[in-house]
């Protein structure tokens, strides 16, 4: 436990099966990304109509298994408040 004045922060030491799958999901975004850089977002089928190429979906799957481990890990330090903060534009 560490002592931030009026705060306390308890800190628990992360599954390493979660590091490690997040760092999995980070690189393999990564690799995708490469690909994309590389050969474009589209390649044109055996109709040479253009076509979303597979790595499209293989980094925005990563990309999103990425954040969940990380909200997982619970990185962030707490807040009084829970809830995520307010749309700084106003609702209909």
């Amino acid at each position: 436990m560490v002592d931030l004045g009026q705060r306390e922060l308890q800190f628990r030491r992360p599954s390493p099966v979660v590091v490690t799958k997040a760092a999995e999901a980070h690189d393999r975004a990564e690799q995708a990304r490469k690909v994309l850089t590389k050969d474009g977002l589209t390649y044109l089928d055996r109709f040479e109509q253009p076509t979303s190429r597979p790595e499209v979906a293989i980094e925005r799957d990563s990309r999103l298994a990425f954040a969940r481990l990380l909200r997982e890990l619970n990185l962030e330090t707490p807040t009084a408040d829970s809830r995520p903060p307010a749309l700084k534009y106003p609702r209909r």
